[in-house]
């Protein structure tokens, strides 16, 4: 038996057709859109710095700072022999005013000089700067049932930057940015502006990793992990 719609159902068949496709021409629009936003960024070279007296203790840091340990010694030490060849070509680099960013940065680079800009300094954390993460949680407990990553414990601080006012300040940096540039800076600055040129979401930002003493290569919108072996 063939089946024959009525005028109101092909009426309400159109309609779905029609809303179909313009979802279709919008989501394509928002493509495009992506990647001319993404081909607009020059390359990067993202380093973290190294780690630090308070990443070891599990601290928040924010925009507080504490020194580099001899491992966070260690881990400039390996991006300088990553940077060695690219730093011939002598790019620009710009690197976070706080003091580990800095650090990090004279050994990484060597003598290739650099710049601050303080839209790169590390997520403001509030009142939870210098605590530890387990006594924040315990002092939480409906925030440590969700068990937040790096991105989202600090985008919860009391009185500190949160998330919308971090990446807008973070997507300032960029377009800021014409040439390749080598950037030094810190952990969740790093997952937010990776993930922004990737085109990723804020639980996609959240998941990157968070490595230190390699180099985060970005490049039309994808990124590569350079890092050396450790044999």
């Amino acid at each position: 038996m063939t089946f024959i719609p009525d005028c109101s159902e092909l009426s309400l068949l159109g309609h779905v057709v029609a809303h179909l496709g313009w979802e279709v021409s919008a989501r394509w629009r928002s493509l495009r859109k992506m990647e001319a936003d993404v081909a607009k960024y020059p390359k990067i070279w993202f380093l973290r710095h190294g780690q630090t007296e308070w990443n070891a203790e599990h601290r928040l840091q924010g925009q507080l700072d504490s020194p580099l340990t001899g491992q966070g010694i260690a881990d400039a030490r390996r991006q300088a022999v990553l940077m060695s060849p690219v730093l011939v070509d002598r790019p620009v680099c710009v690197a976070s005013p706080l003091g580990r960013a800095r650090h990090t940065a004279e050994i990484a680079l060597g003598e290739t000089p650099f710049a601050t800009d303080p839209l790169l300094m590390e997520i403001h954390s509030g009142a939870w700067q210098g605590h530890r993460r387990d006594d924040i949680l315990a002092e939480n407990r409906e925030l440590a049932q969700r068990n937040p990553n790096g991105l989202e414990l600090y985008a919860a601080a009391p009185q500190g930057e949160g998330f919308a006012a971090f990446k807008t300040r973070i997507v300032a940096f960029l377009d800021t940015l014409s040439v390749p540039t080598v950037v030094v800076a810190h952990g969740l600055l790093g997952q937010v502006l990776r993930g922004y040129i990737c085109g990723l979401d804020r639980a996609g930002m959240g998941a990157l990793s968070n490595q230190q003493g390699c180099v985060y290569l970005l490049e039309n919108g994808t990124e590569t992990v350079l890092e050396l072996s450790r044999t």
